[in-house]
């Protein structure tokens, strides 16, 4: 081989060197970098981990009850359920039984279900269940808001007397009692009996805030965050008259 054949080849040779050196380098910064950022990285706590797992959020019933200070028990016996079985919170809430009592949660009772009076169909018939079931039972609040029509309603009883209720269907059909000072901090819409209807604006607007009504007054139950204090099996059941 001819000196002018040998320093091209010798040319190549320290190219493909300088390169070798230049991808050692390369990837030796990339991995310095990759383990500094692995380091920098917060670690998960062990609270956080247990929420990853928590089961998602449970739907908002279209009308509950909240009663205070009583057991389970003693709801069963006030509304005369007597073919029960264990249910599950989350499927409580569905709305798919006549009646769902939850266990007690920060001292509530939450009740849901099909046998519950709707305003909408007959007020009086609500506030007649409402009454009888408090002169049982003591304080108990009722939530009614419809995702179809945007009819609400909102009561609160003591010893079967009506503190405060409002019950709008298209127009004001109970108005009753002081009005509270949560339904002036969440601004509802109210009206008296006979008054212009309330705009669709209205309903829409007072439909939204009973859940932030029913938290102020008690429970929100799509709020509640069960864990290994509160269990979440309650009681499903059927009147003797279903």
């Amino acid at each position: 081989m001819s000196q002018a054949d040998f320093i091209p080849l010798l040319f190549l040779a320290l190219l493909g060197l300088a390169l070798g050196i230049g991808f050692m380098v390369l990837g030796g910064m990339l991995a310095v970098n990759c383990r500094n950022r692995l380091r920098q990285r917060p670690a998960i706590a062990p609270a956080q981990n247990f929420f990853l797992f928590q089961p998602p959020a449970v739907r908002r019933p279209e009308s509950w009850l909240a009663i205070r200070a009583v057991s389970p028990e003693a709801v069963r016996l006030a509304l005369g359920l007597d073919r029960t079985e264990p249910c599950s919170w989350a499927e409580g809430l569905s709305g798919g039984h006549e009646f769902f009592i939850s266990p007690r949660v920060h001292g509530w009772v939450i009740v849901t279900g099909q046998g519950l009076p709707c305003p909408t169909d007959d007020v009086d018939a609500t506030f007649l269940f409402l009454t009888a079931l408090s002169r049982q039972l003591g304080h108990v609040q009722y939530f009614y808001a419809s995702r179809l029509l945007r009819h609400h309603a909102w009561a609160r009883l003591d010893d079967g007397c009506v503190t405060r209720a409002y019950a709008w269907a298209g127009e004001t059909v109970w108005n009753q009692g002081t009005v509270t000072l949560p339904e002036i901090e969440a601004d509802v819409k109210l009206s008296g009996y006979g008054e212009p209807t309330s705009t669709l604006l209205d309903a829409e607007a007072n439909f939204e805030k009973v859940p932030q009504l029913a938290a102020r007054w008690s429970l929100d139950p799509a709020q509640v965050k069960l864990n290994s204090f509160h269990p979440a099996t309650g009681i499903a059941g059927k009147t003797a008259f279903h």
